[in-house]
């Protein structure tokens, strides 16, 4: 392993783990908002747009990521939208993260105790209101640990981004194996670029997870 090798190149990787913790973060937050209203459309059934919440949750867990960045990248263009590679990025990973957050808040809605909703109906509560008082503050303590594991699938996800021409981390690994053929050291910064994004995120999705299992008690 050639060491000088890898602190000379180091900054490259930086740069473009910078560039993947950017576009992770805005496409995960941008999944969670487009999936809580997803989840909400199914939880209460609301006609046409239920059915096509279901269609869509079904393209999107069934097709790939690399599949979708084609069709927004080199696609789109033949029909006169043309888009940035970094916008076709966070729109893919938007576009699929947003089905899977999408079933997870579903999942936790599903786990709340049907006696309290009847509770809170006695109560001469509306739907809406149990649902904003009951239902969705409770959700998130059920389903915070399958909304982490997405996280992470997203974060991870941003591996295929290259071929949309984005310096993400593997088109900086690829690009330096093409020119110096050092394929050890570049992979090897590659691996340890995906745990120092990834292990740090894991870790506060455990906490947080743990936090809000003992506040259930």
């Amino acid at each position: 392993m050639n060491w000088a090798y890898i602190a000379n190149h180091a900054d490259a990787f930086v740069t473009a783990g910078l560039l993947v913790i950017r576009i992770g973060l805005i496409g995960i937050v941008g999944s969670i908002l487009i999936g809580q209203i997803i989840a909400i459309f199914r939880y209460f059934k609301i006609p046409v747009l239920t059915q096509i919440s279901s269609i869509y949750i079904e393209i999107s867990r069934n097709t790939p990521l690399l599949i979708q960045l084609f069709f927004l990248y080199f696609g789109l263009p033949k029909v006169g939208i043309k888009l940035e590679s970094g916008t076709c990025a966070i729109v893919g990973l938007i576009f699929l993260g947003a089905s899977y957050m999408a079933e997870s808040f579903r999942s936790g809605y599903n786990q709340i105790e049907v006696s309290q909703i009847e509770a809170g109906r006695a109560l001469g509560m509306s739907e809406l209101s149990i649902f904003a008082k009951v239902t969705l503050p409770q959700s998130w303590q059920y389903s915070f640990a399958s909304l982490g594991a997405n996280m992470i699938f997203l974060i991870k996800e941003t591996s295929v981004f290259s071929i949309i021409a984005l310096a993400d981390l593997t088109f900086v690994a690829k690009d330096l194996i093409g020119m110096h053929y050092n394929t050890n050291e570049a992979l090897f910064m590659l691996v340890i670029s995906y745990l120092i994004i990834l292990i740090p995120l894991a870790v506060i999705i455990t906490i947080v997870d743990s936090c809000l299992k003992k506040r259930a008690k």
